[in-house]
C-alpha cells in the first residue's frame, strides 16, 4: 500500500510530509472461509485497508510507533486474526545521501 503522510522526527518531515509505503500479512483461521465462500468468516481486505490507511493519516514521529497502532488496530478489529506482520517504509528519506526506504517491521509478537 502507498501512501503520502507525515511521519517523521524532524519537525519539517511532519510539515511536508513524503510518501510510504506499508506491507501487511495477516495470519488467520480462514477454514470456514474457504469452505462456505463466506467474506464473513475472514479478513475483508478492503476493511483493512481502510483501517491502515487511517492509522497512516496520524502523525508519528517513529515508524515503529506507525507499525504498532496498524497491529494493534487489526488485531482487535478481526477476530480471525492470529498474527499480524506489518512493514512500514519511508521512501526516499531525507537523511543526506540516495537512499530508496528506510523500514520497521514490527509483528503482533513485538506488541502483544
Amino acid at each position: 500500500m502507498r501512501f503520502y503522510a507525515y511521519h517523521g522526527c524532524f519537525e519539517e518531515e511532519r510539515a511536508v510530509g513524503t510518501h510510504f509505503s506499508a506491507d501487511c500479512t495477516l495470519e488467520i483461521d480462514c477454514k470456514e472461509a474457504a469452505q462456505e465462500d463466506d467474506l464473513t468468516q475472514t479478513v475483508n481486505y478492503q476493511e483493512a485497508y481502510l483501517l491502515i490507511a487511517e492509522e497512516m493519516r496520524q502523525p508519528s514521529s517513529l515508524l515503529e510507533h506507525v507499525a504498532q497502532r496498524i497491529i494493534v488496530r487489526l488485531h482487535g478489529h478481526f477476530p480471525k486474526v492470529k498474527r499480524v506482520n506489518v512493514a512500514v517504509r519511508k521512501l526516499n528519506p531525507p537523511l543526506g545521501g540516495k537512499i530508496g526506504s528506510v523500514a520497521v517491521e514490527l509483528s503482533t509478537d513485538d506488541v502483544f
